[in-house]
């Protein structure tokens, strides 16, 4: 039996509740218990001792973490987590914090297995990263899965894992990460495409593609995370602040204080996205933002680059994701492509990992205190 308790179920965490909801009652549960047995947000929280009903976790808004939920107290919810007996537990951060990260060492420390799509632990501070490898490496100890953290619910990192477990050389690992500029790109830079750059900003917007503030997603940095965690995981070292990360936000309007006034002023710097467009074009390329882990040389870096209109990168349509490894074993590029974004994907992935783990450590359903 596999417990999990979610830390901050919003929108993820609630697809995943629904996806756990609807694996309660499948028959594939008697091969595969997985029980929510808690729910924290930043207000509320709720702990059972025994599994959250199929028909709580339906209403876990209203039933679970409502008027009559216990005041946040997440010291006190790991303290009961980690005392449970039947079986193993694994806490679910669905949250993106830096704090909530830092805490994933104390949870190991614990027997608490962790699955998160939150990329904060193994993208920043390395000596985080590295103490959290630590605490997760022994076959038999508490287990740390990610996959959601690159690509959603595509087999992104299980599948550089099963290179780098086997002895497969990285040589690099070119992709287009961002759900975001994927979209923008695709949609302003093709042969034919006549849309302004601040129009499809203001399109992806309004349909909910970008943060609310777009300049979170134009800055580089969700990439430039996630290229720092391929890197990792391929055992480089490489962080965030030293990796060239090509900012497209227009200079003048990184420090506009809303992203209302950023939204309202973009236009003026149409020609300057029109220009770069055009120069692709009529060398016979589009315009595409990746990001690039260097195997080989350690140049990794985050870009806006041209590809041939022949490329898989090129052809890539609306919002998906594409990633290329190339390695010494596939010197033709293994291709993963797919839906990299939305809260039924991500959920998708992190139910994945929390199989993986009930497969390993969920071997307590034939203990005689369950």
């Amino acid at each position: 039996m596999l417990n999990i308790a979610i830390v901050g179920p919003g929108l993820v965490g609630g697809a995943l509740i629904e996806q756990l909801a609807a694996h309660a009652q499948s028959p594939r549960f008697a091969r595969l218990p997985i029980s929510v047995v808690g729910l924290i947000n930043s207000r509320k929280m709720a702990l059972s001792n025994t599994a959250f009903t199929a028909a709580d976790l339906t209403q876990w808004q209203s039933t679970l973490l409502g008027d009559s939920a216990q005041p946040a107290d997440l010291s006190r919810f790991a303290d009961t987590l980690a005392g449970i007996e039947c079986g193993a537990t694994a806490i679910v951060d669905c949250t993106s914090s830096d704090a909530i990260a830092a805490l994933y060492p104390s949870w190991l420390t614990r027997g608490l297995h962790v699955v998160t799509p939150n990329k904060k632990a193994f993208s920043g501070n390395m000596s985080l990263f590295r103490e959290i490898e630590k605490l997760s490496s022994s076959p038999i100890g508490p287990s740390v899965y990610h996959e959601a953290t690159v690509g959603a619910g595509l087999p992104v990192l299980s599948t550089l894992n099963d290179l780098v477990r086997t002895g497969d050389r990285i040589v690099k690992i070119e992709g287009i990460f961002s759900g975001t500029l994927s979209y923008l790109f695709n949609n302003f830079s093709a042969p034919g495409a006549t849309q302004r750059f601040s129009a499809c900003v203001a399109v992806a917007k309004e349909n909910g593609y970008t943060e609310p503030d777009p300049r979170d997603d134009l800055n580089g940095m969700d990439v430039a995370r996630k290229v720092t965690i391929l890197g990792r995981v391929a055992g480089l070292d490489i962080g965030t602040d030293t990796l060239p990360v090509e900012n497209i936000v227009p200079e003048p309007l990184r420090d506009v204080s809303t992203a209302e006034e950023f939204m309202a002023r973009l236009p003026e710097y149409d020609e300057h996205f029109s220009q770069l467009n055009k120069e692709a074009l009529q060398a016979g390329s589009v315009l595409r933002y990746v990001g690039f882990v260097d195997g080989v040389k350690g140049q990794s870096s985050v870009k806006l680059a041209r590809y041939p209109l022949d490329h898989p990168f090129a052809s890539l349509k609306g919002s998906d994701n594409i990633i290329a490894f190339t390695t010494e074993r596939f010197p033709n590029p293994l291709i993963i492509q797919g839906a990299g974004a939305g809260a039924a994907v991500t959920a998708f992935g992190i139910f994945s990992d929390l199989i993986k783990i009930a497969e390993r450590f969920g071997s307590g359903l034939a203990d005689p205190k369950c």
